[in-house]
């Protein structure tokens, strides 16, 4: 039998106990530090998050040769619906399509930024998807798709089908300026091999 003064410093139950409370302290306080750092990078208006009145531009979605991955471009001005809207304005109609995607469950189908379901369409880069057809009507088509999913879908031989969520034009159009503010959120090339809508 081992007697007690004569097992190992590194081996004693004591240095374990004050190494586990050491360790855990120390990941405590580098998560606080990550989360924080992670906060600052994630907010809108950050270098890969756009403010909101980006929704009064023209977004797209090209190739950097230098990340060698798909990143969006910010263009030139394109008011959504035809508005010009106020720093405090696009932020309202963005949290109230925040609010209604998430009130709709719209999860529970969809995918946005890489989480949710897989069931219907990734919505991370919808505003850019080429099945709206052409820049000149995306924001019509999408407008009577939400308000009226049964008659305006389009399944791509899936027959896979939208319910009608009875949404209000308001709720319809800021579920719009979070999907066209989504997708110029630069997100390291995801989804892959994402095609855009003529620019």
């Amino acid at each position: 039998m081992i007697k007690k003064d004569e097992i190992i410093w590194w081996a004693s139950e004591n240095f374990w106990k004050k190494s586990a409370i050491f360790v855990t302290g120390l990941m405590t306080l580098v998560l606080v530090l990550l989360t924080f750092d992670t906060v600052n990078k994630i907010t809108a208006g950050s270098k890969r998050v756009p403010a909101y009145t980006v929704i009064n531009n023209q977004i797209d979605y090209k190739y950097n040769k230098t990340r060698n991955m798909f990143e969006p471009v910010i263009g030139s001005e394109s008011p959504l619906f035809g508005n010009m809207l106020t720093a405090e304005e696009a932020e309202g109609l963005i949290n109230l399509g925040k609010l209604t995607i998430q009130a709709k469950n719209c999860m529970n189908c969809h995918t946005l930024l890489g989480n949710g379901a897989y069931y219907a369409p990734d919505l991370t880069k919808a505003w850019l998807d080429p099945g709206w057809g052409a820049k000149s009507v995306r924001e019509t088509l999408m407008l009577n798709f939400l308000m009226d999913p049964e008659n305006n879908a389009r399944t791509f031989g899936t027959n896979r089908k939208m319910p009608n969520l009875g949404l209000t034009e308001a709720e319809a159009k800021s579920i719009i300026a979070y999907l066209k503010w989504m997708s110029s959120i630069d997100t390291n090339g995801f989804p892959t091999n994402f095609k855009t809508i003529k620019q």
